[in-house]
């Protein structure tokens, strides 16, 4: 198990902004796992008391509606921190994580993160800001849902992947959505979002190398998420 101090991951997160003292602390009492893809993180209605490092892989975070539909809300990998909203609200989470890929997951206690929150301005203010960031792209969401296409939506999600996990070694998006997936962030049918990916594919805008997507026609997809 890697020592905070040490890992190369926590500065990519609000843990950067604490002392080596600190860090030494929260290596001590930390516990590290493995999930395996598709395991869960946690769910809806748990009671986190910590919260968690992503140390490698990725996961999707989701909300179920009212009506029993999934919404994936956002796609969060190495070096994030998750679950600390629920911390500072002290009430049961209001989002499900999955395993998109195997990961390593660190989990750090409450008391250790509340003890640094209360002492650390620097942390504090780090921690404010990415949830601030979080509730910006909440705000996003929500107007795409309202003001764009499901065609326009996945054009959008398409450009976002090939943005933060395009792979030019391998000359794909790396990250593997089912289509399920896919209609979930989008707000759509899978029937629906296969009908989508289909016609981009016949286009030339996008192809499929095994189950992973490359982008063919980037001009063109960025034309459609703005809704030309």
């Amino acid at each position: 198990m890697s020592k905070c101090e040490q890992c190369i991951v926590r500065k990519l997160n609000s843990l950067r902004e604490l002392s080596k003292e600190e860090l030494l602390r929260v290596s001590n009492c930390k516990t590290s796992k493995q999930v395996k893809k598709g395991e869960l993180i946690f769910d809806e209605g748990d009671h986190l008391n910590g919260v968690f490092c992503l140390q490698e892989g990725i996961c999707k975070v989701s909300k179920m509606s009212a009506n029993g539909r999934n919404q994936i809300i956002s796609l969060i990998q190495k070096g994030s921190l998750l679950g600390e909203r629920s911390l500072l609200s002290e009430e049961a989470s209001n989002l499900k994580a999955i395993a998109l890929t195997d990961m390593q997951v660190c989990f750090i206690p409450k008391d250790e993160i509340m003890r640094d929150l209360r002492k650390n301005p620097n942390f504090s203010m780090s921690v404010l800001k990415t949830m601030a960031d979080t509730l910006k792209q909440a705000d996003n969401l929500v107007v795409d849902m309202a003001q764009k296409t499901t065609k326009e939506r996945l054009a959008e999600t398409l450009l976002y992947l090939n943005t933060y996990f395009y792979s030019a070694e391998k000359g794909y998006i790396e990250v593997h959505l089912s289509r399920k997936d896919y209609a979930d962030i989008i707000g759509a049918a899978t029937e629906s979002t296969i009908r989508l990916l289909t016609d981009f594919k016949k286009k030339g805008i996008i192809k499929f190398i095994g189950k992973n997507i490359s982008i063919s026609n980037l001009r063109e997809l960025e034309k459609i998420a703005s809704g030309f």
